[in-house]
């Protein structure tokens, strides 16, 4: 058994968003990774992103939005981002939202301009 605490957890800065690393290959997951996102009110990321595998955000708090003319989702509430689909966090609240995401481990990221990011630090 590998611990993640919430204290040991490594944390990650992009502009407005803070990605917590729990699960991943690096913390003793070989196929599945986990993070937390904390979204501060008001943003709308710069510019779309997708995924080679499906993701799922199931937010814990606030609202958000994974595309800015997407259906808002509230505490409690789960979405299904199939393999491919754009994603571009918006937080439409006055309050930081958080979710948890789940993705199959060794993903790669592609931004909307065709740059590859791979696989981000918190899912390592």
């Amino acid at each position: 058994m590998h611990l993640i605490t919430a204290t040991t957890a490594p944390r990650f800065q992009l502009p407005g968003v803070e990605f917590t690393g729990l699960a991943s290959p690096s913390r003793g997951s070989g196929e599945v990774c986990t993070w937390r996102i904390t979204v501060e009110a008001g943003l709308v990321s710069d510019q779309p992103h997708h995924l080679d595998r499906d993701e799922v955000f199931m937010v814990t708090s606030g609202t958000l939005r994974l595309s800015p003319d997407g259906d808002p989702l509230h505490a409690g509430d789960a979405a299904v981002v199939p393999a491919g689909e754009p994603i571009q966090l918006v937080n439409p609240g006055a309050e930081p939202a958080t979710a948890h995401v789940v993705i199959q481990a060794g993903f790669t990221a592609t931004m909307a301009d065709g740059t590859v990011v791979g696989t981000p630090p918190w899912a390592v």
